[in-house]
């Protein structure tokens, strides 16, 4: 596959330097994405880039992964109004050692042949770089004017930000250039991707590999995602939508794409599968044809979560989805475990009850009533019960002479009442 063609049709290209396109269709070429790690999990917003490295790989090129173990002690000012917190080293190689977990899920850092990916840390070669020595190497090939006319800094200067702009963060675009330089000079490097912001870090390295050895050097930058609206991209009212699971659960990530309105469906579904162009036109007319049946949000979200986490994460998550949207039965709610019935359940009301109260095996009109007031009247109760419009845990309750026991309990402190098809009730046994 042509890399260059790919994204292009896929929506993935925001910038190309010339030469770029004729470099990867001589031969296969080394590209690194750097990774900024600031935390110990990607996030969607990290996505575009990832399979970008993904994209690369699949078409026969080599890609390296920088986990920025030196420049994340700095900070990038681009796209950034205040001066991020520095991460010492055990939190750094903490978080590196959990993105690298997160990035084998889109790379082949196992393969044999001459393309296999490979992670880097830019620490390693930056570690031992006295502050003379950088400064005198490579300080003396790039000038004040030339980083000066960079966008990110210009705005940081402009007054934009109200603190300013610190020496350590306009020393990082050099940092960064040096770091295309090393990969350069170590594994030929000849070209480097990453976000649309990234484009005048990425430049600066280029021209100090032209200024230094004379070697040819390429930028390509993918587009910043934002949703058809105009609003950010990955972020919701709770936060980002992260790729590890302690973080964002699997249900509530295969919830994030599958939500998702029918244009951003039909982007998103070229940036972050490997779907071809063929079938990922096949669905978008289905999709035009039958806009109620959400074919492109459906596959969208079964491809990434099945890449991010796995197939039996995305068929639970299905699972989890029928039990609140559609038909479930008992087994399926007790399959669930606490996390995942809080988060399918989130911002149902809940009622706390006394352990006291279930070891006496309570009535269930009772419990609904008097004890939690779920249900004004008792005798409304009782016709609802008749009429079968009551389930206790999704079974319907065929008596109101039903006692509620220890048994009846989902992750042993849990009760999931159900009034009609929509209204639902928890209540927590402590």
């Amino acid at each position: 596959m042509n890399f260059v063609e790919e994204l292009k049709w896929r929506g993935m290209i925001q910038d190309i330097m010339p030469g770029a396109e004729e470099q990867l269709n001589k031969e296969m070429t080394t590209a690194y994405l750097g990774i900024d790690p600031t935390a110990d999990s990607l996030h969607i917003g990290h996505l575009c880039g990832v399979m970008m490295m993904r994209h690369f790989q699949r078409c026969g090129h080599k890609p390296i992964a920088l986990i920025g173990g030196a420049t994340g002690m700095i900070g990038d000012p681009s796209g950034k109004s205040t001066e991020r917190n520095l991460l010492d080293e055990e939190t750094l190689k903490h978080n590196q050692d959990a993105i690298k977990q997160q990035l084998s899920k889109f790379l082949d850092f196992e393969s044999q042949s001459a393309n296999a990916a490979e992670i880097v840390n830019n620490y390693d070669w930056m570690k031992n770089f006295s502050f003379l020595d950088f400064v005198r190497d490579i300080g003396k090939h790039i000038t004040v004017n030339y980083m000066m006319a960079k966008d990110s800094v210009k705005k940081r200067l402009s007054g934009e930000a109200r603190d300013g702009l610190s020496f350590t963060e306009f020393t990082y675009q050099l940092l960064q250039a040096y770091d295309f330089l090393f990969l350069n000079t170590h594994k030929n490097c000849k070209l480097q991707m990453g976000g649309s912001d990234q484009w005048g870090n990425i430049t600066t390295g280029t021209e100090l590999i032209r200024r230094t050895t004379g070697n040819d050097a390429f930028a390509l930058t993918c587009p910043l995602i934002t949703k058809a609206d105009g609003e950010k991209f990955g972020k919701t009212e709770s936060g980002n939508i992260w790729l590890d699971a302690r973080y964002t659960s699997p249900y509530k990530f295969y919830q994030f794409w599958l939500n998702v309105s029918d244009d951003d469906a039909k982007r998103y579904i070229k940036i972050f599968t490997s779907i071809d162009k063929n079938e990922i036109e096949k669905l978008i007319e289905e999709q035009d044809a039958m806009p109620h049946l959400r074919v492109l949000q459906k596959r969208l979200a079964k491809e990434i979560t099945c890449m991010v986490h796995s197939e039996k994460d995305y068929d639970a998550a299905v699972e989890a989805s029928q039990i609140l949207f559609g038909k479930s039965t008992f087994d399926n709610l007790t399959k669930l475990d606490e996390q995942t019935f809080l988060t399918v359940f989130e911002g149902v009301p809940q009622y706390e009850i006394s352990c006291t109260v279930i070891d006496e095996k309570v009535n269930i009109v009772e419990l609904l009533t008097t004890v939690t007031n779920i249900f004004q009247s008792k005798g409304e109760l009782r016709k609802l019960i008749v009429g079968g419009g009551l389930s206790i845990n999704k079974q319907k309750t065929e008596t109101a002479e039903k006692t509620i026991t220890s048994a009846d309990l989902l992750n042993q402190k849990y009760i999931l009442v159900q009034k009609g098809k929509k209204d639902y009730y928890i209540i927590k046994i402590n």
